[in-house]
């Protein structure tokens, strides 16, 4: 509890200063009005981005389009100018910044390079890894970047359990890169990053929940997620969907087939709120858009502020207040499925 409350008030300290906290106001009240008036009204700048460092991955999950090298979309490195540049121009009204869209971060050469740029405007950064690149080196340099958030995925306590959705994964190395981060966190006195065990709960590892938690205990991490997994072909079922209903994001109809259980409504704070940049500068709506089907604009050509208040990105939050179950991929759409326990 007391890692949650400072990690918690990282955040408000970061979140607070004055033109981001009225650039948050402004968002929601928009958001409010546009629900109301069922019209695109939107004013202000996204609280929150997500940067995608590279496509690249080293394993091969089942249900990523990284892990398949399913992607239509190429693959390569985020450039470090064109981050800059974003960031130098968002400064003001950006509170978070998510270095993760798909691949693994840490792949990128100079990931934590970008991290300490992030810092340095005091934004709070957070990411997500398979951890197998976390030597006494990088765990320490992790530290000093600044890094606020470290989502760790881990998805079963045996080798067995974790190598049937993390293909190709060792789990011996994530926990010894834990133990690395956690090492040098605490010999470097430092209150961040808020290390958090990632556990995507499906068929062959949902026996091991409990042991997830007194595996994060006995290391030192500070919080567990349990997380329910997207299954793209989830009509006809799959391996992966779990027995426990309560970890499934889908349920089983009369004819055998399953179903999504979430409320498709016509809305989305996230169109309000947040936005999505690829390695190479496409702007996308959401962590949904994968492959990139609905680029509302590039930064290569345009400024991100531009981008935002675009005729574009004005229709495609129409099309979502009329119709969203019309837009592919909002018909798998998470929003809510995490599973707080």
């Amino acid at each position: 509890m007391k890692a949650k409350f400072v990690d918690g008030l990282n955040f408000i300290m970061k979140v607070g200063r004055p033109s981001r906290s009225w650039n948050a106001l402004l968002l929601v009240f928009s958001y409010l009005l546009s629900r109301i008036t069922r019209s695109p009204i939107h004013w202000g700048q996204p609280i929150s981005l997500s940067f995608e460092p590279t496509t690249s991955c080293n394993l091969r999950c089942p249900e990523c389009p990284s892990g398949l090298r399913s992607f239509t979309r190429s693959t390569g490195m985020l450039d470090g100018s064109l981050f800059k540049n974003v960031m130098e121009a968002q400064k003001s009204t950006l509170s978070y910044l998510l270095f993760y869209f798909q691949g693994e971060p840490y792949l990128h050469p100079e990931f934590l390079q970008l991290v300490k740029e992030a810092s340095k405007r005091k934004i709070y950064t957070a990411t997500s890894t398979n951890a197998h690149y976390l030597s006494e080196e990088v765990a320490k340099n992790t530290i000093e970047s600044g890094l606020d958030r470290l989502i760790i995925s881990i998805d079963g306590t045996s080798q067995e359990t974790y190598e049937a959705y993390r293909v190709g994964g060792k789990l011996q190395k994530v926990i010894d890169g834990t133990r690395n981060i956690i090492k040098w966190k605490r010999q470097l006195k430092s209150s961040t990053p808020h290390i958090i065990f990632q556990f995507l709960v499906v068929k062959p590892n949902e026996h091991q929940i409990d042991e997830v938690y007194q595996l994060a205990d006995e290391l030192g991490v500070d919080e567990v997620l349990l997380k329910t997994a997207q299954i793209y072909d989830h009509k006809n079922g799959s391996p992966l969907i779990p027995d426990s209903d309560k970890y499934s994001r889908y349920k089983k109809q009369a004819d055998g087939t399953y179903s999504i259980k979430s409320m498709l409504l016509n809305h989305c704070w996230k169109m309000w709120h947040s936005s999505v940049i690829t390695w190479d500068g496409k702007v996308v709506p959401c962590c949904f858009d994968k492959d990139a089907h609905h680029v509302l604009g590039e930064v290569e050509g345009s400024s991100f502020k531009e981008i935002w208040k675009s005729e574009p990105y004005r229709q495609f939050r129409k099309s979502l207040l009329k119709s969203r179950s019309e837009i592919e991929m909002c018909k798998n759409c998470t929003e809510g499925t995490t599973v707080w326990a």
